[in-house]
């Protein structure tokens, strides 16, 4: 896949940030997969294997996030976080 092209053109954009329990959560914004991780790295992590390595497509929620598998993801944190607000995502490769 183009290294280029918006995330909306094939890998799935996920949403991660915290639990009111401070647990990271990263979950698809289909809302269909997704999981609760030790740290940030651990669902960064998990996200880019889900969504082919793709940092882009991946979104640091602005406020407290639940872990809710049943639809979508919490489409208006997604739709409220501008990509410039976000702060940039370490890669880390698998050895």
């Amino acid at each position: 896949m183009d290294s280029t092209k918006p995330p909306s053109c094939g890998a799935a954009l996920f949403l991660i940030g915290r639990n009111r329990r401070g647990q990271w959560v990263a979950q698809a914004q289909n809302g269909l997969y997704g999981g609760l991780f030790i740290n940030r790295s651990e669902a960064v992590r998990y996200a880019l294997f889900e969504n082919g390595h793709h940092p882009e497509a991946i979104i640091t929620a602005p406020d407290v996030i639940e872990l809710d598998l049943s639809g979508p993801a919490q489409s208006s944190l997604l739709d409220r976080a501008p990509p410039s607000a976000q702060p940039p995502l370490p890669v880390r490769h698998a050895a």
